[in-house]
């Protein structure tokens, strides 16, 4: 049965990240000079794959992780469906300051089913996340490309493995530090019976096993 390879990859930091702001589709930074040396760093520590199809958001943060970590990628796709959630209201505001939001706390509550003003519906979101996992897959067994890396948000690596990714785990479970992610396999009649990937490694190897425990 034949496998084809996804590895999922979360962006590099920018200067409103170092400021603790809320960042979602409306906040357009680029990599700040950390952020860059940081994925350098990152690169030269630990070996990532070396694929030629590379999938990212079009968000300046995303694109400019997939130049330093992908260099050799000579097909690049960008998707919309990649950027992070927009959150209205809350964009670009200091995460200190929305903590005392009424209207922050009742997004954060998912029983209250707030969308802020402007922003992206919940539901909405997470559909797109879905959609656009398994629209990468699809497009990878159309094509031929038996592997490639996706850089997205936070947010979206969260939203499309605990929707799609086995085993199963509670969103938190799949939040990943910058410059890394997970490593997802499929194959045809895994995906047509199902609609699921399988998470078999973290990206880049062995940060894992390098990271401090907390």
């Amino acid at each position: 049965m034949k496998n084809y390879r996804l590895y999922l990859v979360r962006h590099g930091i920018t200067q409103g990240n170092l400021r603790g702001i809320y960042m979602g589709s409306g906040t357009d930074e680029p990599l700040c000079e950390q952020g860059i040396a940081q994925l350098r760093e990152l690169r030269e520590a630990f070996p990532f794959p070396r694929v030629a199809t590379v999938f990212s958001s079009p968000l300046k943060r995303a694109l400019g992780s997939a130049e330093i970590l992908f260099p050799e990628a000579t097909n690049k796709i960008i998707l919309q469906d990649l950027r992070e959630a927009g959150f209205g209201e809350f964009e670009g505001r200091p995460m200190q300051e929305l903590l005392q939001d009424e209207h922050f706390k009742l997004w954060m509550d998912p029983a209250a089913h707030y969308t802020p003003k402007g922003g992206e519906n919940t539901k909405e979101f997470h559909s797109r996340c879905s959609r656009v996992l398994m629209g990468m897959f699809e497009y990878m067994m159309k094509s031929g490309i038996d592997e490639a890396a996706c850089v997205t948000h936070g947010g979206v690596i969260v939203s499309m493995l605990a929707q799609r990714g086995i085993p199963k785990y509670p969103p938190e479970h799949w939040m990943a530090d910058a410059g890394c992610g997970y490593e997802l396999h499929i194959s045809p009649e895994f995906w047509m019976r199902d609609g699921v990937a399988e998470v078999v490694d973290i990206i880049p190897y062995g940060y894992l096993d390098a990271k401090p425990q907390e």
